[in-house]
């Protein structure tokens, strides 16, 4: 049931018929029935008259209210509202639902249940005793789910009951709500660098910030425009007084690649490795962009999110709310790829104008250590997350491969920063930070040539 969108039951002559009707006798209908038939039995055979009467009214009474609650006729509508609709991993949110009687007659004893998925906790149940006709009544529960994901809610069921408790009859709403997970997101500290820049000024990685922004051609004269302004070599070109456009404010790229190949990480659930490199490609994506850098949210299969603006980067065309919440939502059900290899998102990564890149990656063998070195060459920066997956799982005799990786990294000019099991994104940011710093991550002889900066 979309919010604000009402649903409507109809009690009445539904498609189920009276077999339907005659389902939905309770425990104590059906035990009345039988202890009527029954008497009505023992009474024929023994000639009892007053015992048939008593084994009549047992048998008559479930009957009769199955037929009232079949016959009556009243509408219920209902609308369900989430609080919010897009909650981090272990948050909670808030289902409202309001059911209003918009018929002449007052309902019975109805009983209401949502259906949820069990992540997100029990079913909730609620008893409304009698709700007049034009009355309304507001309930709510909380739902809240340790795993990301999308989750639907609904659709919302209606039980009507006798006042004896005889018969139930259940009436569903056709519409349900989705409920978007999204990965917990942790603040990172703004870290001011050597050559760094922020998402606007003189950095040397930039592209055109295009959200109502001029090009760099001149323009034809326009009165008013500063005489200081004119270009004449293309006036002598075209002819016509032609003008300088104003200094544009320019935009730093970044991409966060995320590297989701299932070969890559061991074990699962909310403290894998896996769902923390998840966890951090958001925090990620989410401080850049609040920096002012154009996004672009990367995965090892190729595929870049969401896809619109030049180059597949977010936050020059919209709004960086909405650029964050789309990408969000991506990482909501992103999952392992069956991919082995990186070299998708290193065809992806084609010029050396990408800007920053912020890698997270799981186990890198020979081999896709060397792609993800090469990567390094196609973007203006580079800053890896690199897990240990073994170690994440427990698995002790796997320790001193990850060192060999490390230094194929930051031999190709990779800030690489090792991640050990519960390790905290902002304390490996502020580390980083120290490692352009001191140069500890530059080759012998070398540097890692941190153009266009990070922040």
């Amino acid at each position: 049931m979309a919010a604000g969108e009402p649903g409507a039951v109809e009690d009445g002559e539904s498609k189920g018929g009276a077999r339907a009707a005659l389902g939905g006798l309770t425990t104590r209908g059906r035990s009345f029935l039988a202890a009527g038939l029954a008497a009505a039995v023992c009474a024929y055979v023994l000639g009892q008259g007053d015992l048939l009467r008593v084994g009549l009214l047992l048998a008559v009474l479930p009957l009769v209210c199955v037929t009232v609650l079949y016959r009556t006729r009243y509408r219920v509508t209902g609308t369900r509202r989430l609080s919010p609709s897009r909650v981090p991993a272990g948050a909670e949110a808030r289902v409202h639902l309001r059911m209003e009687n918009v018929s002449r007659l007052p309902t019975g004893l109805l009983m209401l249940q949502d259906r949820v998925p069990y992540v997100l906790g029990p079913r909730p149940r609620f008893v409304l005793d009698r709700v007049e006709a034009g009355g309304r009544r507001e309930v709510s529960y909380r739902v809240r789910s340790d795993l990301r994901g999308r989750y639907p809610l609904g659709p919302l069921q209606l039980r009507l009951s006798d006042p004896f408790g005889m018969c139930e009859l259940t009436r569903s709403f056709s519409a349900y709500d989705t409920l978007v997970v999204i990965p917990r997101t942790v603040p990172l500290p703004a870290l001011r660098l050597a050559g760094e820049a922020s998402g606007y000024g003189d950095g040397r990685q930039r592209s055109l910030a295009l959200a109502g922004e001029d090009d760099i051609i001149p323009r034809g004269y326009r009165h008013g425009d500063d005489l200081r302004r004119v270009h004449w070599r293309s006036t002598a070109r075209h002819g016509e007084l032609m003008v300088r456009r104003e200094e544009q404010p320019q935009r730093a790229r970044c991409t966060v690649l995320l590297d989701t190949r299932r070969i890559g990480y061991q074990g699962a659930g909310p403290d894998s490795a896996f769902e923390w490199a998840v966890s951090g490609a958001a925090s990620a994506l989410v401080h850049m962009l609040e920096r002012g850098f154009a996004v672009r949210l990367l995965t090892d299969d190729g595929n870049a999110v969401p896809g619109e603006g030049s180059g597949g980067f977010a936050g020059s065309t919209q709004e960086s709310a909405d650029s964050a919440g789309l990408m969000l939502d991506t990482l909501a059900v992103v999952g392992h790829s069956d991919g082995g290899g990186l070299s998708r998102a290193h065809d992806v990564l084609r010029g050396g104008n990408e800007g920053l890149l912020i890698a997270f990656f799981g186990d890198l063998d020979e081999e896709q250590a060397a792609v993800a070195a090469r990567m390094r060459q196609r973007a203006g920066a580079g800053l890896a997350f690199v897990l240990d997956s073994a170690a994440w799982a427990g698995d002790e005799t796997a320790t001193g491969r990850g060192e060999e990786r490390l230094r194929r990294l930051r031999e190709s000019g990779w800030i690489a920063v090792p991640v050990e099991p519960g390790a905290e994104l902002p304390a490996l940011w502020q580390l980083a930070g120290r490692m352009r710093t001191d140069g500890s991550s530059a080759p012998s002889g070398g540097t890692t040539g941190f153009a266009g900066g990070w922040s």
